[in-house]
């Protein structure tokens, strides 16, 4: 098997273990790629998309929030030619810079929301609400 057939066979979190920041409560929706969402992240999704129309996210790994999650109003966010749409959650595109993603080809992650304001452009902002990410580590087989 080729690497390339591994991360396809295992897309939706097969083979990974459970890591990184804290831990995924509720139900996870798993979108095919490497992209899940909590269901309190899900809700306010749809508080966002009901009060601004079409949304999107973006995973910068820049400055602000770093590797927080952003969302934008669909046209709002200026993609360039590094960035790479890797899934969707919620019925919004979820987008990240390429380099990032390839630092990233061993992780799946899942949208969550928490409590408090971040350091962000980000729609959910205001509402003292913050998206994040939650990762998962996958092993890839010897050789890979």
């Amino acid at each position: 098997m080729t690497a390339t057939e591994w991360r396809t066979a295992h897309a939706v979190f097969g083979g990974c273990n459970k890591s990184g920041i804290g831990r995924v409560t509720g139900t996870v929706a798993l979108i095919a790629g490497r992209v899940g969402v909590t269901d309190a992240a899900r809700e306010l999704i749809g508080q966002l998309k009901a009060e601004y129309g079409p949304i999107m996210f973006h995973l910068s790994g820049g400055c602000c929030d770093g590797s927080a999650p952003m969302c934008f109003r669909v046209g709002e966010f200026k993609l360039g030619g590094v960035d790479e749409k890797v899934g969707e959650i919620a019925g919004c595109g979820f987008w990240m810079d390429r380099a990032q993603f390839r630092l990233w080809a061993h992780t799946q992650w899942t949208v969550d929301v928490v409590p408090g304001r971040g350091a962000s452009f980000s729609l959910e902002a205001p509402l003292n609400k913050r998206f994040l990410i939650r990762s998962e580590l996958c092993a890839a087989p010897h050789g890979v």
